[in-house]
């Protein structure tokens, strides 16, 4: 698995579980959700993911999104 996989895999799952978590427990859990959305969004114009570096320096292969 390479580092975009991860971080694809993983915001995907944050969104699913603050989704979950909203409807069962509070309304205030989608706020979750908005910040893993807003984080993407940057990334995608910046480039720069917290997660992708913390998985680049464990040592797992960068893709094409998170290259550098």
């Amino acid at each position: 698995m390479n580092i975009d996989r991860v971080v694809f895999a993983f915001a995907g799952s944050v969104i699913l579980l603050s989704v979950a978590l909203g409807h069962f427990v509070s309304p205030w859990w989608l706020l979750l959700s908005v910040f893993v959305g807003a984080n993407l969004l940057q990334s995608a114009f910046t480039g720069f993911c917290p997660l992708a570096r913390i998985l680049a320096r464990l040592g797992l292969k960068p893709g094409c999104a998170f290259g550098s």
